[in-house]
């Protein structure tokens, strides 16, 4: 399935929301070849349960502090800010966009409790240091190599949200015998489709990637209501009440600063070379274990179609009462998945 057909199918929450996913999902569906005209939705995807939002368990701050350290480390000239704590084989969590490394913050205790694990600010973003250059996913994932390797491991599981899964697959191809274990939450490859997410269509389409592309102009317009812009993913298509005032608070000040949503949209700036790194390393497929993790009202019933195209051994799973922000809506749900994961074998 092209992702031009999956960016028609956002997110929804709510009764109608739901009802508007599911046709939307049949249809594409069907126009892919993967259904027969006539299907039900609900043959092809089972209603879900009409909930209304539950808002994630509060971290306990005290335990966590006493757990996880703030650290920083130089690493090809970038100074990154990373969090790291726990015993064990290391575990590396890459974030997405809008967000930073406190996505993991509900994730990460659980499983410390096997792992040592390692949270980094991607360069530019968060805590870390905010360079001119250096955004495709290959030059980032040399960026969280260097870090693995000055922490003293060789060997590591993965994962990566979002943007951070577009660093993950990067980091995994170049680095093939060094990553044991790969998981991707809520993210395609980046390759030729991802360029349909920004097509207009009946429903909302995916437009801001084509914002963020442009050079300076969403700076100007954004600045100074970092909050009000930032929240507009935060609170729709998801979970609205999963991302609570405190992380809105923590992920506006990183963006605020100096020189932050510059470099968030240099992520988005960098598509075109991340889409020509790809069809290099597509050329030999992945071969580590592999999970692609989606939400149930977001990517998830869709991701067996498009990963298979890069790895071998892929298995994919549906995070149920989840939309595109799986590690703050589902934390332990994810917690214990990961673990499975990373426990085989």
């Amino acid at each position: 399935m092209s992702i031009d057909r999956i960016s028609r199918l956002q997110p929804l929450t709510g009764r109608t929301g739901r009802r508007r996913f599911v046709a939307g999902a049949t249809a594409a569906l069907v126009a892919g070849g993967m259904l027969q005209p006539g299907t039900r939705a609900q043959d092809a995807t089972p209603a879900p349960a009409a909930t209304e939002p539950v808002a994630a368990p509060r971290l306990d701050q005290a335990s966590f502090d006493a757990a996880f350290s703030h650290q920083t480390a130089m690493v090809n000239d970038v100074r990154l800010h990373y969090v790291v704590g726990g015993q064990g084989d290391p575990v590396v969590l890459l974030h997405g966009w809008p967000q930073t490394w406190y996505e993991w913050r509900r994730v990460m205790p659980a499983l410390a409790e096997r792992h040592t694990v390692i949270a980094p600010d991607m360069r530019g973003l968060g805590d870390s240091a905010k360079p001119l250059s250096g955004y495709d996913a290959r030059t980032v994932a040399a960026d969280i190599h260097g870090l693995v390797q000055q922490l003293g491991h060789s060997r590591v599981f993965l994962a990566g949200h979002d943007i951070g899964g577009w660093v993950a697959q990067a980091y995994a191809a170049a680095h093939r015998d060094e990553v044991r274990r790969l998981a991707i939450l809520e993210t395609f490859p980046a390759d030729e489709s991802i360029l349909g997410f920004t097509i207009l269509n009946s429903q909302e389409s995916l437009w801001h990637v084509s914002f963020h592309f442009v050079r300076d102009l969403p700076e100007a317009l954004i600045a100074g209501r970092e909050r009000l812009y930032l929240s507009h993913f935060y609170r729709g298509g998801s979970n609205p009440v999963a991302i609570d005032e405190a992380a809105i608070d923590e992920y506006v000040r990183c963006y605020a600063a100096e020189g932050g949503l510059r470099a968030g949209f240099e992520y988005y700036r960098a598509i075109f070379t991340n889409i020509a790194q790809t069809k290099e390393d597509v050329r030999t497929k992945l071969e580590m274990p592999f999970l692609a993790i989606g939400g149930e009202f977001s990517f998830g019933p869709f991701l067996e179609q498009e990963w298979p195209k890069y790895a071998t051994d892929v298995r994919t799973e549906v995070v149920p009462q989840a939309g595109h922000w799986i590690p703050e809506e589902q934390p332990a749900l994810l917690a214990e998945r990961l673990l499975a994961f990373f426990g085989e074998g």
